[in-house]
């Protein structure tokens, strides 16, 4: 079952003053104070343009359901048209392989609707893969795109991974991974911004970054992935956001099961997370960044925490910061989380479009987006 230590020796993650503490006062935090943090430019007007990412229609896009109504996307161009359609202002999906009339296109399409891209590309895992991601990366700095979204963990470090020496092996290859890319991405001045992917806890993430230390490598900020790693959202935010080129905004429900606790994607407005408060601390340090909402329509995610594999990967952990966590979660659980299982095909891709479609109006008339 769950490893726990009678005596802490970790931060208490709901506690924002012992955080910030200890922040300061560990390697991690020597880590942070040491890496290449964004200037911050009060003076100057953020960017109200609010995107999406392709991710939001994981069903049409990954699942790929055939629907009447809501038929599959067959490019980019067929993705930008309807994020413009439903009214936002720019998008981050995946762009290569593009042929010169379709590149076209989508460059038309941009200028006219004023629409921001954001790429996606996968990590070079080995030397043999270099030639295909300097080619994603030189195709999409061809469209006029500056930022690349990427992942280093596709899955969940809970269900990837059994052992803490299989981890420990995924870390090692995920930093040669990244020390691959950079050497590209410097030459060709674009920035590479790595998720927080229910992989990396934020002193793992900042300890990477460390290692890596270059401009052009930093982070998406998903601002309620770390969730299942146990993580406070609000203090992920304030530990990465001076490392941030890009934000997967997205508010977090939570419900209770047998095993620990189950967590959903929900409408802005609909979660417990404070995304007022985390725009502001992400803007303090770079106005202007984009935000892309990323509302997963699906069926709720279990994070057993309550159970011997969950644990496989992490050192110990104190009694008294778990049971803070699980007190919190208790606080804010919902009776019973959006399930889609139950619904047709039909339902859950309209559902999908109207998830989006709810809280793009909710961030354009509560957060400021234009």
């Amino acid at each position: 079952m769950v490893k726990l230590v009678d005596k802490p020796h970790f931060p208490d993650t709901c506690n924002s003053l012992k955080r910030r503490k200890f922040i300061k006062s560990s390697a991690a935090g020597a880590f942070a104070m040491s890496l290449p943090i964004l200037p911050t430019f009060p003076s100057l007007a953020p960017e109200t343009r609010f995107g999406v990412a392709e991710a939001s229609y994981m069903l049409r896009r990954y699942r790929k359901l055939e629907s009447v109504e809501y038929p599959q996307f067959t490019n980019a161009l067929d993705m930008i048209e309807h994020f413009n359609d439903l009214g936002f202002g720019g998008a981050q999906i995946t762009m290569s392989g593009l042929d010169s009339k379709l590149a076209k296109k989508i460059k038309k399409k941009r200028d006219e609707y004023d629409f921001f891209i954001e790429g996606q590309i996968r990590l070079p895992k080995s030397d043999g893969e270099l030639a295909r991601f300097e080619t994603q990366v030189k195709e999409t700095k061809e469209m006029d795109v500056d930022i690349i979204r990427t992942v280093c963990l596709s899955g969940r470090r809970y269900e990837n991974f059994d052992t803490k020496d299989a981890f420990e092996q995924f870390r090692k290859e995920s930093v040669a991974a990244i020390q691959r890319a950079e050497p590209i991405m410097r030459k060709h001045k674009m920035k590479l911004a790595i998720e927080n992917h229910k992989d990396w806890r934020i002193d793992d993430f900042l300890e990477i970054l460390e290692g890596v230390y270059s401009e052009w490598i930093g982070v998406t900020l998903d601002t309620g992935n770390n969730l299942s790693l146990l993580e406070d959202p609000m203090e992920v935010v304030k530990a990465l956001a001076p490392y941030t080129y890009t934000v997967h905004l997205k508010d977090m429900a939570v419900e209770e099961y047998e095993d620990g606790f189950l967590m959903s994607e929900v409408n802005l407005g609909d979660g417990f997370l404070d995304i007022e408060g985390m725009i502001s601390i992400i803007r303090k340090h770079n106005p202007d960044i984009r935000f892309n909402l990323e509302m997963i329509t699906r069926d709720p995610l279990k994070i057993p925490v309550l159970t011997d594999k969950y644990w496989a990967t992490f050192d110990e952990m104190p009694a008294i910061e778990l049971a803070q966590f699980l007190r919190n979660i208790k606080q804010h659980k919902v009776d019973a989380l959006p399930r889609i299982s139950n619904k047709s095909v039909e339902e859950q891709v309209a559902l999908e479009v109207e998830n989006n479609r709810a809280s793009l109006v909710y961030a354009k008339e509560h957060y400021g987006f234009s």
